[in-house]
């Protein structure tokens, strides 16, 4: 495994083969998927932490979810990848659907958890006073917050190693970045989902409070062909609170692109 810097993102990248590109979430990094790397022998697997998130600074004059898609768009680009199989997490999806609809010859596939349509008015409010607390009070509320409401009953009850790497994910970004992409997300619009041509598989749990599984049945009828997956007494990390069910679906879907 090495670090590739591009300018002030940071990505790792793993293996040889064909791209797998690991986008991660709101509080998350590269590590969000570190769960699920013992699968994925075979496979290029290149994960960024996006700009503002961890070790990655935020990019002067590219803000919103629009920034975080051209940074992932450079990214691959310098890695000189004309193919990659896309895998997002919570914000990472919507970026996801993004490049899959604006570059729909560079995308195989999309493996979406906790797949994200289209923040409500509620939560946009709620994510910009969010930004403002960040900023004013750095994360150690906000990890406490995110930790508990965002994971299944099941895993606070059963798997205290599942909280402490979602409380420490959280604990760890920049006051400035996190705030950064709370108004991206705040701000952000749905990607053009009929210009979604790829296979595309949304794996939800039962218990995700973000994007519970009414979101996911409701994206799948805007992807032609995608595919719902619901993942029992599961919350919003489901590579962090089911990491073997989150493997076996995404190996599935790599075998069927790579096949």
């Amino acid at each position: 495994m090495a670090d590739f810097r591009l300018g002030s993102l940071v990505a790792e990248i793993a293996g040889e083969g064909s791209a797998v590109v690991m986008v991660h979430g709101l509080g998350g990094s590269s590590n969000s998927f570190q769960p699920l790397m013992a699968g994925l022998g075979g496979h290029q697997v290149i994960r960024p932490d996006l700009p503002g998130a961890g070790r990655s600074a935020l990019r002067p004059g590219q803000p919103g979810l629009a920034g975080l898609v051209q940074a992932l768009r450079d990214l691959l680009r310098a890695c000189e990848v004309t193919r990659a199989d896309l895998v997002g997490h919570s914000m990472g999806t919507l970026v996801c659907q993004h490049l899959a609809a604006a570059e729909p010859k560079l995308v195989t596939s999309l493996t979406l958890y906790g797949p994200i349509l289209d923040p409500p008015e509620a939560g946009r409010a709620g994510l910009k006073e969010r930004a403002a607390l960040a900023r004013r009070d750095g994360m150690a509320a906000i990890a406490d917050a995110v930790s508990t409401a965002s994971l299944s009953p099941a895993t606070r009850r059963d798997n205290a190693a599942a909280v402490a790497f979602v409380r420490e994910s959280l604990l760890r970004q920049d006051p400035a970045g996190y705030a950064a992409h709370c108004e991206a997300l705040a701000e952000a619009k749905p990607a053009v989902h009929r210009a979604i041509v790829c296979p595309t598989l949304l794996v939800t749990g039962t218990d995700d409070p973000v994007a519970p599984p009414e979101m996911s049945r409701r994206l799948a009828g805007l992807i032609r062909g995608a595919v719902v997956e619901i993942l029992p007494d599961c919350g919003h990390w489901p590579m962090i609170e089911a990491p073997a069910a989150a493997l076996r679906l995404l190996e599935g879907r790599l075998k069927e692109t790579t096949t």
